[in-house]
């Protein structure tokens, strides 16, 4: 007879997670997304984080914090398209609101500065260049003001 095969028998056999079978209630699983505070799914993004052979590594850390930055940023377009949408009497958020929100934000502009936005547009600018002249603007508007003489020198 082999040693482990009696030295396992002996011990009686377990279900699942090492409790017997049989046992009481089970309790509630808590995701991490759950303890982390978080809506972003953290296990996924583990697994894709594995399946991605970023690292030959992943540590239990990584997932949590990726989760929490991917939600930080969504959270922030989401705001300022929400804000653009509101500015445009519209209910619903539309590429073309999203395109506003980044583009005028400093920092979102320069983390999406190579990104193209499908149906988005593109901001509403008018180069200077083709604006009307300022002088022939003002002259038009303002009265003409009358010419001081300038005083002759009287002859003696």
């Amino acid at each position: 007879m082999d040693v482990s095969s009696t030295a396992a028998g002996a011990k009686g056999k377990k279900g699942a997670a090492g409790r017997k079978a049989g046992g009481g209630p089970r309790k509630k699983s808590v995701t991490r997304s759950v303890k982390a505070g978080l809506q972003f799914p953290v296990g996924r993004i583990g697994r894709y984080l594995k399946k991605g052979r970023y690292a030959q590594r992943v540590g239990t850390g990584a997932p949590v914090y990726l989760a929490a930055v991917l939600e930080y940023l969504a959270a922030e377009v989401l705001e300022l398209a929400g804000n653009a949408a509101k500015d445009n009497k519209k209910s619903r958020i539309i590429p073309r609101h999203l395109l506003l929100a980044i583009r005028n934000d400093e920092e979102l502009g320069k983390l999406l500065a190579g990104v193209t936005i499908a149906h988005g547009g593109v901001l509403p600018k008018i180069n200077p260049v083709l604006l009307p002249k300022k002088t022939a603007e003002k002259a038009a508007k303002e009265p003409k003001s009358p010419k001081k003489t300038a005083k002759s020198p009287k002859k003696a």
